[in-house]
């Protein structure tokens, strides 16, 4: 059978009538009516809907953007545009795109530079006041008395004299309880693994 326009072709496809948009492939051949719309949509429009982008946005990039995508729906859509206004709807979908797009933006976190990074703790940092808090619930772990005589004697730096005094039991108690308070004290950071 030889190839005919309104029949099979020898290679079993059908051929595709003389302008017509060929939506199987998602392309249009050179010279189909759907090209020539575009390129008539182009030539009409383009020009006045850029500059009305240009003034939504502010951006020549972001604008021709906005007019290719409006374009490229109007060449998906070519049924939209019979019987209406062809400017007033490539207007219309260039703001909605516009719209479409300052929303997407806003409801992403905002971008930051590395001035935001500078003021977050180091590592260092971080590490040590993980290790702190330790430190904080094992001195919390310890019986009262103990823990009194570390206070008095390792955090607040005073003498077994003047704990003794501050406290109002012996010398030696003091210094008793603070060997034992070391130990219970070794024992809880060993437990949380902060131990030396």
């Amino acid at each position: 059978m030889s190839p005919s326009s309104d029949g099979p072709r020898d290679d079993g496809h059908s051929a595709e009538p003389a302008g017509r948009f060929v939506r199987e492939e998602g392309v249009s051949p050179a010279g189909t009516a759907d090209e020539e719309l575009v390129r008539a949509l182009f030539e009409d429009h383009a020009g006045p809907l850029y500059g009305y982008v240009l003034r939504l946005t502010s951006d020549p990039g972001r604008a021709e953007d906005v007019v290719q995508e409006t374009l490229l729906r109007a060449w998906r859509n070519p049924g939209v545009l019979e019987g209406r206004p062809v400017r007033a709807w490539l207007f219309t979908v260039a703001r909605n795109i516009v719209v479409d797009q300052h929303r997407a933006r806003r409801s992403r976190p905002q971008e930051t530079g590395d001035e935001a990074l500078a003021v977050l703790p180091a590592d260092d940092e971080l590490d040590r006041a993980v290790e702190s808090w330790g430190v904080a619930e094992a001195l919390a772990s310890l019986r009262p008395e103990h823990r009194e005589v570390l206070m008095e004697t390792y955090y607040r730096g005073r003498s077994v004299k003047e704990a003794s005094e501050i406290l109002g039991i012996p010398q030696g108690t003091v210094k008793s309880r603070t060997y034992y308070a070391l130990r219970a004290l070794k024992l809880a950071l060993e437990e949380r693994g902060l131990a030396p």
